[in-house]
């Protein structure tokens, strides 16, 4: 099992001021088993990994520990907003790399 897994879990749901028992409602599950998958002694199956991907809005990779990056959900979204966001965050990427300041400096 990827090693920040659980952490990523925990961070996910405290991030949404849920606690374990909120979410085990919601997916289905028992608490015990939301605590297992949390401290890396229980491993979801395939279709509960996709549930926990969804509920938290990330990529299962990014619940695996295989990426870092974050999602940003645009469901609802009309096709004109979809392409300003898009827009928007190719804008926010290319003054990124312009950027001359330290990290977190721009």
């Amino acid at each position: 099992m990827i090693f920040d897994f659980g952490y990523r879990l925990r961070q996910l749901r405290e991030s949404k001021n849920l606690s374990q028992t909120q979410v085990a409602k919601r997916l289905g599950l028992s608490k015990t088993t939301i605590s297992g998958y949390e401290n890396n002694i229980k491993t979801p199956s395939l279709d509960v990994l996709t549930k926990l991907a969804v509920f938290y809005g990330v990529s299962a990779d990014y619940i695996l520990g295989l990426e870092n990056r974050k999602m940003l959900p645009i469901d609802g979204l009309t096709a004109s907003q979809e392409e300003l966001m898009k827009d928007l965050l190719a804008e926010f990427q290319e003054g990124n790399r312009r950027c001359v300041f330290p990290p977190g400096r721009c």
